[in-house]
C-alpha cells in the first residue's frame, strides 16, 4: 500500500480531504517528532518537511515532496536532486497574507503610523512634517510572479502605476511595465516604492546592494519580503543613515533573526516584522485545497499538477 506522511497538523475536515484525494493509500496525519522518524524511508509523499529526521538512508521510497513554503532554499536541493524526488511549492497560498503585509508598511509610512505607535508608547502628542499619499506613486515589484501580481493587482485599486521586473521580461496581470532583469536599474530609477519578492538563489544573493541602493530616488521606500540574502545589510543600512533612500520596511533580513544590537533597529525611518509576512489563520485550508490538486494529479499521472521546482533555477 502506498504510504502519504502529512506533518501540517490538518484539522479533521481537512484531513478527510486529503484521505479521500487517496484512496487506497496509507495516509499518516502527525507532526514532527510525534511520529516515528522511520516513516520516512516508507513514505512515497511527504506534505510539509522533517529536517532533523533527513538521514542518508530516508526517502528511499520518497518519490514527491510538498512544501508549506514558496522557497525552498531551506532544503537539500541537490540531495532531493539526485534521488529524483520530485518537489512542489507552497506557490500561491501566501500572495494574500504578502501583499497586506506589504501595504500594512506603505500605509505605516505614508500616514506616519510607525511614529504615532513610537510616541504612543511615550504618551507623546506629535505629528510628523510629512504625509504623503500612494496615489500616483510608481510601485516596482522585482520577481513579479504569483505574490508580486496580487501587490501589482492592490497597488492599482490605490491609484498606483505598477512596473515589474522578472528573468522572461514576459508581461503580467495588473503590471504596467515589465522590465527584463538586465534593466532592473533602470526600474529602480523611476521607482517610489520597490518590493522585493525575488527567492534565495545564487544571482540574487546580494542583489541590492550600495549600486542598486545608490540607483534608487533618494525619497523611495524598499520593502523586501522575498528573501534577506538578496540585500547587502551594511549597504542598505547606509543607504538609510545617509538619505541614499528614504525608508526600508523588512520581513526577512540577513542574517536572520536580526541581531539585537543592529542598528537597523534603532531607525526611524524602518519597520521590521519577523518573517511573518505570509502567515495567516487561512494558512492550512489554502494548503489543503493546493495539496489535494496536487495529490489527485500525482496518483492519476504520476506528476503534481502545480508548483514543480525546476532544481536548474532553484525554485
Amino acid at each position: 500500500m502506498r504510504t502519504i506522511v502529512s506533518l501540517f497538523g490538518f484539522d479533521p475536515e481537512q484531513e478527510r480531504r486529503i484521505r479521500e484525494a487517496a484512496p487506497g493509500c496509507n495516509v499518516i496525519f502527525g507532526r514532527p517528532g510525534e511520529l516515528d522518524a522511520s516513516l520516512l524511508e516508507e513514505a512515497e509523499v511527504l506534505c510539509g518537511w522533517w529536517k532533523a529526521a533527513w538521514k542518508d538512508n530516508a526517502g528511499a521510497q520518497l518519490k514527491w515532496v510538498q512544501t508549506g513554503s514558496a522557497g525552498v532554499d531551506n532544503l537539500p536541493l541537490r540531495d532531493l536532486e539526485s534521488r529524483g524526488i520530485v518537489l512542489t511549492t507552497a506557490s500561491g497560498v501566501h500572495p494574500v497574507p504578502m501583499t497586506e503585509t506589504v501595504f500594512a508598511m506603505l500605509l505605516a509610512f505614508t500616514r506616519n503610523l510607525h511614529h504615532a505607535v513610537r510616541n504612543q508608547q511615550n504618551a507623546r502628542w506629535e505629528r510628523a512634517t510629512d504625509y504623503r499619499e500612494l496615489r500616483g506613486r510608481m510601485l516596482t515589484i522585482v520577481g513579479a510572479g504569483e505574490i508580486g501580481t496580487e501587490v501589482a493587482r492592490i497597488a492599482q485599486a490605490f491609484g498606483m502605476r505598477t512596473a515589474g521586473v522578472r528573468r522572461s521580461g514576459r508581461p503580467a496581470p495588473h503590471v504596467d511595465a515589465m522590465y527584463p532583469a538586465d534593466r532592473l536599474d533602470e526600474a529602480l530609477a523611476e521607482s517610489d516604492i520597490v518590493v522585493n519578492v525575488l527567492p534565495h538563489t545564487p544571482e540574487t544573493v546580494g542583489l541590492f546592494d550600495a549600486g542598486r541602493f545608490a540607483a534608487m530616488r533618494p525619497s523611495a521606500i524598499f520593502i523586501n519580503i522575498g528573501r534577506g540574502t538578496a540585500v547587502d545589510t551594511d549597504a542598505l543600512t547606509d543607504a538609510l543613515r545617509n538619505g541614499v533612500i528614504a525608508g526600508a520596511g523588512l520581513d526577512v533580513c540577513e542574517p536572520e533573526p536580526l541581531p539585537s544590537d543592529h542598528p537597523l533597529w534603532q531607525m526611524d525611518n524602518v519597520m521590521i516584522t519577523p518573517h511573518i509576512g505570509g502567515a495567516t489563520d487561512r494558512y492550512k485550508a489554502r494548503m489543503t485545497d493546493l495539496f489535494v490538486e496536487n495529490l489527485q494529479a500525482y496518483l492519476s499521472t504520476g506528476k503534481p499538477a502545480r508548483n514543480i521546482v525546476d532544481y536548474e533555477k532553484s525554485y
